[in-house]
């Protein structure tokens, strides 16, 4: 956890420290822009400036050379006006700029602007001297001015960083991001395989290899804990045989011999009955054991899955059904000659536990159907019957059904739930899914659904 910790933290710390260079960067950009607007429009070539230096050297008969070149350098045009409002001289004055002015005229454009142009004056003791700039260089108040340049660009400016900013920030952001993926994914892969009992084995280098140790640690003593439950259900299901051999045998002694009175032989009955319920519970769970843990060997070949349906109901009629039930089949016409990829045996162990199920169930008797049907991509296999059902809370805590260890059923009757496991467990293996449904006192359907492979044919 320490690793994983600092691993985290080294991926932040790059992303904050991105931030803070960003954040510099801009500073920096926004400081060497306005300081180049700030040097034009107020340092030694601004509007003020270029009054002062210009007006050193104006007179009614004109301006030195050096102002002169200045300001066609600065694209500055230049006109003076005597004392009566007429031009003493110019220089590159436009056009639609007049050559006399009146004192009304010049109090317009002593507000900022003529025709068009902006213009900065400065009275001297012979006249006035009067600077025109481009159309469109700078927006001017009564109380100062401003570079139209600098408020256009402005916007635009802002923009470009901004953008600038996320698109670094969303590169950083996607590089992390793939890389943190990178070398997290093998972990949460081995996690998530944890929890289905999968084999882990990770070997990754760098900050993250103390967490891989830990997965690989947390996977062994899982496979362990696996191992030795595995193990000790096998163990005891194999110790349990031979006692339970000879309880069943000596039971069924017992109720043959002639010279017990009925009552002594119907308790033997019920032992050998209670044995073979017994028998049957421990070869459940052993089987549940080995198909959870992947020890059980599943032997798949191509069958006709109506064959094996009809040869397991023949059988168990031949085996003797009590009166008070029925059982029926109904196979489709496209099921009738399919086959299906599978273990047979299992299937068959799957179909008796679901048949048992209902007799156990209902001890009154009922009818049973067990229906086949196929789609173009699945084989679906219904078992059903007309008995007493199960209320909703029971449905919904058997497809909750605990971990078959963890069962706390005081009455030891796991038959329901684990035989129910027992088939999960049998469809898993055949990568298909279990539907329960049920009503109180209308029955108990369960759906198993298998996929079909592509060469799985109809014959």
């Amino acid at each position: 956890m320490k690793s994983f910790r600092k691993y985290i933290s080294k991926y932040l710390a790059s992303f904050v420290g991105l931030v803070l260079i960003l954040l510099a960067i801009n500073i920096l950009a926004f400081g060497w822009t306005f300081h180049g607007v700030m040097t034009k429009d107020y340092g030694d070539f601004s509007p003020q400036n270029m009054l002062d230096t210009t007006a050193a050297s104006a007179a009614l008969d004109g301006i030195s050379d050096e102002a002169s070149a200045q300001l066609r350098r600065s694209h500055i045009w230049a006109v003076y006006l005597d004392m009566a409002g007429n031009a003493a001289w110019e220089l590159d004055m436009p056009d639609e700029i007049p050559e006399h002015f009146t004192i009304q005229d010049v109090a317009l454009f002593a507000k900022g602007y003529l025709a068009g142009y902006p213009v900065f004056i400065r009275n001297t003791a012979d006249g006035m001297l009067i600077l025109g700039y481009p159309k469109g260089s700078y927006m001017k108040l009564q109380s100062n001015y401003f570079s139209l340049r600098a408020i256009k660009t402005m916007p635009f400016f802002v923009m470009g960083i901004f953008v600038a900013d996320l698109a670094i920030l969303f590169l950083a952001y996607s590089f992390s991001k793939r890389k943190i993926l990178k070398n997290t994914e093998p972990i949460i892969t081995s996690i998530e395989g944890l929890g289905s009992g999968k084999p882990t084995a990770l070997s990754i280098p760098g900050e993250l290899s103390g967490v891989a140790n830990s997965v690989n640690k947390a996977a062994d003593i899982l496979n362990r804990q696996n191992q030795a439950r595995a193990n000790w259900i096998s163990g005891v299901s194999h110790d349990i045989r031979t006692p339970l051999s000879m309880i069943m045998g000596y039971s069924k002694l017992i109720a043959d011999e002639d010279s017990l009175n009925d009552d002594v032989r119907k308790k033997a009955e019920i032992i050998s009955q209670q044995s073979v319920k017994i028998r049957e519970l421990v070869q459940d769970l052993n089987l549940v054991s080995q198909l959870e843990y992947e020890m059980q060997p599943i032997h798949k070949a191509a069958i006709r899955i109506a064959s094996l349906v009809r040869t397991y109901v023949a059988d168990l009629l031949n085996g003797g059904l009590p009166d008070q039930y029925s059982i029926d089949v109904d196979i489709s016409a496209n099921a009738e000659i399919t086959t299906f990829e599978c273990d047979a045996r299992l299937i068959s162990r799957a179909i008796n536990n679901l048949v048992q199920n209902s007799i156990q169930h209902n001890p009154d008797g009922c009818d049973i159907m067990l229906s086949l049907d196929r789609t173009e991509d699945s084989v679906i296999l219904y078992a059903a019957d007309n008995g007493i059902g199960l209320s909703a809370e029971k449905l919904k805590k058997l497809r909750e059904r605990p971990h078959y260890i963890e069962s706390t059923d005081d009455r030891l009757d796991l038959r329901h739930g684990l035989g129910h496991i027992l088939v999960q467990q049998i469809v898993k293996a055949h990568n298909g899914t279990m539907q329960i449904e049920s009503e109180n006192q209308k029955g108990f359907k369960v759906t198993l659904i298998f996929p079909r492979r592509p060469d799985d044919s109809c014959m």
